[in-house]
């Protein structure tokens, strides 16, 4: 059964909560692999954080049928690193989320200026 979630962003939205909750917010919401890669984006790292941002929420969307306690699920759960290629991955870091149950999941964040934008298809076994 495929499965997909999508998500949009004002990258200011983030941004501002970067600025003003800082380390809070980023530790939150990030892990520390991804927070580095974010960083080393130096000028566009808005752009990096916000697409990361709205690629959790696509894939929390996408696989909401298959986690177990939707109340216990972390940002940092889900973990968003690219191949050698460039392509951005999911790592599930997660026991709520049963893994077994996921053929496939694939993701792409695209941004602009203004906003994020992110998208998931995940193949989940029925």
């Amino acid at each position: 059964m495929l499965k997909c979630g999508t998500d949009i962003i004002e990258i200011n939205r983030i941004k501002n909560a970067i600025e003003k909750i800082s380390e809070d917010f980023k530790n939150r919401v990030y892990t520390k692999n991804e927070i580095e890669y974010c960083e080393s984006k130096n000028v566009q790292k808005y752009q990096s954080y916000s697409g990361r941002f709205a690629a959790k929420e696509a894939i929390f969307k996408a696989l909401s049928d298959i986690i177990e306690d939707k109340y216990k699920i972390k940002w940092t759960d889900f973990e968003i690193l690219d191949d050698k290629n460039g392509k951005p991955h999911v790592y599930i870091n997660s026991d709520i989320i049963d893994k077994n149950k996921i053929n496939y999941i694939d993701i792409s964040i695209s941004h602009c200026k203004e906003y994020a934008t992110a998208i998931c298809i995940a193949d989940i076994i029925d």
